[in-house]
């Protein structure tokens, strides 16, 4: 059952969540859209959000915008006291606007990207912010500026201290998506297949719309060959692995069902209801996820003490300083992040 059209400003009304909003890679569009989605009354109406960066790239991001918001500042961790209303700035200054050009890789702004995701995780770890949402960075930048890891959820699971339980989601409105392996080779991933490993991600989707609000999500697997494998005929994953990993997520009490052709299983979303897609690898759900809608798909690091959400898309470094950045995936990733917190 998907969740009920209760606003985020209803919700509210019951318990106001603290959440931390990082402004991203100053050298991209990350804090134009964190500007652009923050003046949108819709998504920021009197909740508690502590901005984290330098307030020298969030004003260069405001004159970008052409939009101005009020905030306090502070300087230090121990300074962070979020009130009812209004927002509050943790100033790192780490981020001088004369130190990069705008849509430039620098390794120097990736080093500052990664100081600022280590405080807000330690923020959360805290109890400091309930939720942390993060604005589009550059894991190129990030990996150059000192922090070698394959993804931020690597960067985020190596600080929480995590070696298992955790995993990447996309959302796309009521649509989820997750996936059994992600950031490795084309060549990797059938030695990656097994019955744990796609156990392992039904669960992890179960359970994080769980925390979305959905009461009891249906989640649809992928297969991994052409046809499902045509009973075997190209390939055995589907009833050597998938199929039994299925009957195990039944077994655990969970409305699991396939496995379905890769090119047919977003085309049954609607007839069969399927609240979430569990794909066999990153773009056989993520090629249809941004093409059913780029502009409001979000990134869920499942798994994790607490919600971390951050846009699908990237630093679009074409359009960084123009203006021009769409906010609406950054709206929706705050959005998200408010209903997953724990009211």
């Amino acid at each position: 059952m998907n969740p009920d059209n209760t606003s985020i400003r209803e919700i509210s009304d019951v318990k106001r969540p603290k959440v931390g909003v990082f402004i991203g890679d100053p050298t991209g569009i990350g804090p134009e859209v964190t500007i652009k989605a923050l003046s949108d009354e819709e998504v920021f109406g009197g909740f508690s959000i502590l901005l984290i960066g330098d307030e020298r790239p969030l004003k260069q991001g405001q004159r970008i915008a052409g939009l101005h918001i009020e905030y306090d500042v502070v300087d230090e961790l121990e300074e962070v006291v979020l009130s009812r209303d209004g927002l509050l700035l943790l100033d790192l200054k780490n981020m001088d606007t004369k130190d990069y050009s705008m849509g430039q890789l620098n390794s120097k702004m990736g080093k500052a990207v990664g100081e600022a995701m280590t405080v807000a995780l330690k923020l959360a770890m805290e109890g400091k912010i309930d939720a942390f949402v993060y604005a589009p960075i550059n894991k190129e930048a990030l990996n150059k500026g000192g922090y070698h890891f394959d993804s931020e959820l690597s960067f985020f699971a190596h600080v929480l201290e995590l070696n298992e339980g955790y995993g990447e989601l996309t959302a796309l409105n009521d649509l989820w998506t997750s996936r059994v392996t992600s950031h490795i080779g084309i060549g990797e991933i059938v030695k990656h297949i097994t019955r744990k490993n796609v156990l392992e991600a039904i669960v992890l989707a179960y359970y994080t719309l769980k925390k979305a609000k959905f009461e009891n999500p249906k989640i649809g697997v992928s297969s991994l060959n052409p046809h499902g494998g045509e009973g075997g005929l190209f390939g055995p994953e589907e009833s050597k692995y998938i199929s039994p990993a299925i009957e195990d997520a039944r077994e655990m009490g969970i409305n699991a069902v396939g496995p379905y052709p890769a090119d047919t299983i977003f085309l049954r979303r609607e007839k069969e209801q399927l609240d979430a897609i569990v794909s066999m690898y990153h773009d056989q759900g993520q090629i249809a996820t941004k093409l059913l809608g780029f502009n409001k798909s979000v990134t869920i690091s499942g798994g994790l003490p607490f919600p971390i959400t951050t846009p699908s898309h990237g630093t679009a470094f074409d359009i960084a300083g123009k203006g021009i950045a769409d906010p609406s995936t950054m709206k929706e990733a705050i959005k998200l992040a408010l209903k997953m917190c724990e009211w």
